[in-house]
């Protein structure tokens, strides 16, 4: 007679493993954590490959014959800023380079001064005297780059609905400075080289100047010290994309005024001026620092910044002077 065989229920071989308490407390712990670094590490890593602060003084974007050298960088620029390095300044939260701070505010520095010289092109530059028409692609590039640069795919502060990015805009921007150029070189559009136009130009980019001077006086005076400063490198960093871009654009229209500038006997005060153009677009400290003006500790970096950035108005200005003798 076969033998019945009875499970054991008091046997732990005839049940099943189970997970303890403990252990599973244990992997939830390990779960948990794996998913901190995981997202930490997107976060990092993303950031450390899409931060890039492009302040090489070399840059060129060459054009075609017969067109404007400064139209041609400011193209250029745009492209680089956008496209190549990518805008940052508008990112999600979803989107690592969100938590960055210095290149968004460098790229919007350098759109600033972009929409500045766009101004000057379409107010003087690019038409014959003031009762002319404004050229149609100078006056709509000037408008487009007067588009904030944090304008996502949606700006909740206006609509529910879509928008349309800083990106596009900044890129319709530069079709348009782009279509004017070609035009130009078509003979079909005007670049008044005289001198009372550089000297408008120079003009309004010094007061701008003035007031980023402004700007770097009023946080000097009301900075509560370096270890508790949180806004200096957005200062600095914006300022110094304003006159990276400043001097890129007046090095261009250096050559687009070639004649004037030797006829005026000016090229070497103008050569000058972009010397202490550069010199303060190459500052680069590891960090930012905001220690008073006379700290035996802690450096100013903006004073710093302040003092190439007034030393190069004050020979825009020179060379105003002389431009109007």
């Amino acid at each position: 007679m076969a033998e019945k065989h009875e499970l054991n229920w008091n046997d732990e071989t005839s049940s099943p493993p189970r997970l303890t308490g403990r252990r599973m407390g244990r992997w939830s712990a390990f779960c948990v954590a794996g998913v901190i670094l995981a997202i930490a590490a997107y976060y990092l890593l993303g950031m450390l490959f899409i931060h890039r602060v492009s302040d090489d003084v070399d840059f060129a974007a060459p054009p075609a014959p017969g067109e404007s050298h400064a139209v041609a960088l400011a193209a250029g620029l745009i492209h680089r800023e956008v496209d190549v390095n990518r805008w940052t300044a508008n990112d999600p939260w979803v989107i690592p380079s969100s938590l960055l701070d210095n290149m968004p505010h460098f790229q919007q520095g350098v759109i600033y001064a972009l929409s500045r010289f766009a101004i000057e092109m379409s107010d003087q530059i690019g038409r014959t005297r003031g009762s002319s028409e404004v050229d149609k692609n100078l006056d709509k590039a000037a408008g487009l780059l007067k588009y904030p640069g944090d304008i996502w795919v949606f700006d909740l502060s206006t609509s529910l609905m879509p928008t349309a990015t800083s990106e596009k805009q900044y890129r319709a921007a530069r079709r348009e400075l782009l279509a004017y150029n070609q035009r130009l070189a078509a003979g079909a559009a005007v670049f008044d080289r005289r001198a009372d136009n550089l000297l408008a130009t120079v003009d309004r980019f010094a007061a701008d100047l003035g007031s980023a001077s402004a700007t770097i006086d009023q946080h000097l005076s009301e900075s509560g010290g370096p270890l508790v400063d949180f806004v200096v490198d957005d200062i600095f960093y914006r300022t110094k994309g304003r006159l990276y871009a400043y001097f890129l654009l007046l090095k261009a229209l250096g050559e687009d005024f070639a004649p004037v500038l030797k006829e005026r006997q000016v090229a070497t005060v103008y050569g000058q001026m972009l010397t202490s153009l550069a010199a303060a677009a190459r500052l680069d400290p590891l960090i930012v620092v905001g220690g008073t003006p006379d700290g035996l500790y802690f450096p100013n970096h903006l004073a710093v910044q302040g003092f190439y950035l007034l030393r190069a108005r004050t020979q825009l200005r020179e060379i105003a002077n002389i431009l109007q003798k």
